[in-house]
């Protein structure tokens, strides 16, 4: 199981929100800095969240972007306001190994068929969900009130076999992770899942690595390695 550690950037800055609101503590000015000090710990994937990307719908951090890809020699997956064939084609290109669509995904299905039959597995939808709905545009909003496990199907039959799960409503706050809802998306959909969002102690991850054998493929983690609930290095030790 895979403990990815979590960059999101606003302003230049790394970040977290809580809720899908934001949390005005800076956790650093130098994001690139953060990820090498993520990969000394141990990090073997970096997830990379352009939050001003996701509320305008367009990257706003791309330059921020190249530089982490080049500085770390760890994959990176990278997300927020990511909209066109043409945005993928230039992250692929800066070193990105794999890019995150969220909003467009949810809106335009003959974009993500499109997308997936050029790009594979070098692209993954990040299923954002909100009291079982899908939320768009920096989850401010929610999709036509698309159920989950329709959208999570969907991605499936498109061929998609894996799909990033945050529950907004646990996302920074420490509160633990929605297994219950982790575990029904593996039940009912047999996609691989990275589950997002509420990790606080080392035991949501043992928890979670119940679930490795239905599919859990990682775990991203935030505030609590920024907060200093437990290390990085300490999280690998239980995947």
């Amino acid at each position: 199981m895979l403990i990815i550690p979590a960059i999101d950037i606003k302003d230049g800055c790394v970040v977290r929100f809580v809720q899908g609101r934001l949390d005005k503590k800076i956790y650093s000015r130098d994001p690139v800095k953060t990820a090498k000090h993520w990969v000394k710990q141990g990090a073997k994937l970096i997830h990379v969240v352009d939050l001003d990307g996701a509320f305008s719908g367009n990257p706003k951090n791309l330059a921020l972007a190249k530089q982490i890809a080049k500085a770390v020699d760890v994959p990176i997956q990278f997300g927020g306001g990511i909209r066109n064939i043409g945005m993928i084609e230039t992250l692929l290109d800066f070193g990105i190994r794999r890019i995150i669509l969220g909003t467009k995904a949810a809106q335009d299905r003959d974009f993500l068929k499109k997308a997936f039959k050029k790009f594979k597995d070098k692209i993954i939808v990040s299923i954002d969900t909100k009291a079982g709905r899908v939320l768009t545009k920096g989850w401010q909003s929610s999709y036509r009130n698309t159920d989950i496990l329709k959208f999570a199907h969907s991605l499936k039959n498109i061929g998609f076999k894996k799909v990033i799960y945050t529950d907004v409503l646990k996302d920074g706050t420490l509160k633990g992770p929605n297994i219950k809802g982790v575990k029904n998306l593996l039940k009912e959909t047999g996609l691989n899942v990275i589950a997002s969002g509420g990790i606080s102690s080392l035991s949501d991850i043992r928890r979670l690595k119940l679930l490795e054998k239905k599919g859990l493929e990682g775990v991203i983690i935030g505030k609590a390695i920024y907060e200093g609930r437990f290390t990085l290095t300490e999280a690998l030790r239980l995947s």
